[in-house]
């Protein structure tokens, strides 16, 4: 097989996001049925392969990540995602290394992109406000996404793109210690709590994170500035959050 970076950048500049496997395979026959007469696996498709190879790349770099620093310099010279190759700079997360309140986005946009920190167009100059109505500031907050790279024409990112740069966010989550994380939008809740439910669902009450030294991170999901400057009616819930979110921490 050839060099898994150089076959994500083919596909990549092709447009392919999916790909069969070498041979086909007959879902209705029994899971018995399904090898080869020699007891060999049906194919697994090379985009998938080179997947888990970037997803087992990153995972086992970001623990030799001590610091933030550290963990940026590995993820700006990571080359295991293909959107890497499609954005403008590699977006990483920004603030108080010991911050108290830890925020998730989805991905950059074209502004992130474009100035290289998350949250600095419109959604978050809205985002800047809320913070600071609870008597916080940017500065002291740490604000991140999920992907540090900006899906072309801000898509939504696949769930191989996602997995492939979940353990960076994992190990920042892990160096900062926050009290509680906000997540922002269905996306991000998703990815950081590994689950399906709707936004409507999740806001409104805490989960659990869990760290990897086996504490618990209390979790807020809350809508996403963006989709509050398309729907302005629902501010009011997304106040609703950040008031539980200040009181959480004059709490603790």
């Amino acid at each position: 097989m050839g060099d898994p970076i150089e076959i994500l950048k083919w596909y990549m500049t092709a447009g392919i996001e999916e790909i069969c496997a070498d041979s086909p395979v007959n879902f209705l026959q029994k899971e018995t049925n399904m090898s080869s007469v020699g007891g060999e696996r049906p194919a697994t498709s090379v985009l998938a392969q080179a997947s888990q190879a970037a997803y087992s790349n990153a995972r086992d770099l970001c623990l030799q990540a001590e610091t933030l620093s550290e963990l940026r310099k590995m993820v700006e010279n990571f080359e295991g995602c293909s959107l890497k190759f499609s954005a403008n700079s590699t977006v990483f997360g920004y603030g108080h290394e010991h911050a108290q309140l830890m925020i998730i986005g989805e991905a950059p946009g074209a502004d992130e992109d474009r100035i290289g920190q998350p949250f600095v167009g419109r959604s978050g100059h809205l985002l800047d406000k809320m913070i600071e109505a609870i008597g916080l500031t940017r500065e002291a907050c740490y604000i991140t996404n999920v992907l540090p790279w900006r899906p072309p024409g801000n898509r939504t990112p696949t769930d191989g793109e996602v997995s492939v740069c979940l353990p960076f966010l994992q190990r920042q989550i892990n160096l900062i210690k926050p009290k509680i994380i906000l997540l922002l939008g269905a996306s991000a809740a998703n990815a950081v709590l590994n689950n399906g439910e709707s936004i409507s669902k999740l806001r409104g009450h805490f989960t659990d994170y869990q760290m990897s030294d086996g504490s618990a991170v209390p979790t807020i999901a809350s809508f996403h500035p963006a989709y509050l400057l398309r729907a302005p009616a629902q501010k009011a819930k997304a106040w609703s959050d950040f008031l539980r979110i200040k009181k959480y921490l004059t709490e603790v």
